[in-house]
């Protein structure tokens, strides 16, 4: 799933490659968010419960909405009920259309700030991110 995963990623652009966290849990996602991010901030992860899916998660205080991202023969769509909407041929592409308020089908909270994980403190391009986990944990 990881080689899978990292493929796709090579043939995206910059702004899916800065915003993408990989294998990170739905945990982590919301508190890097909370830390670091405001309204509107997302970044986009592996899905835990769907191999080759990934989740786009958006902070809406108090919560962290996420969304479903899943790719078919046909493009990439957001899976909103179960139900696949309007398809877009990159990942970037996707997230753009949303960013930018088209009408996509699918009714999501407003994406205004990438979390781009090249900016955040204690992270080596996504590496640290268990180290992360040990500090928080400590701390609390």
């Amino acid at each position: 799933m990881g080689a899978c995963h990292r493929g796709n990623m090579e043939r995206e652009g910059v702004l899916v490659q800065s915003i993408y966290y990989g294998k990170i849990g739905s945990e982590l996602t919301e508190r890097l968010l909370d830390r670091f991010g405001h309204e509107g901030s997302f970044l986009l992860r592996d899905s835990e419960t769907v191999q080759g899916a990934y989740c786009l998660c958006v902070r809406k205080a108090p919560f962290v909405h996420t969304y479903r991202v899943v790719h078919s023969t046909d493009g990439w769509s957001v899976e909103d009920s179960g139900v696949r909407q309007q398809r877009f041929g990159k990942l970037e592409t996707l997230i753009e259309s949303y960013r930018t308020g088209i009408d996509t089908g699918v009714s999501t909270v407003p994406l205004t700030d990438p979390l781009d994980k090249a900016h955040l403190p204690y992270t080596n391009n996504g590496q640290e991110f268990t180290y992360m986990e040990m500090l928080s944990s400590s701390s609390v």
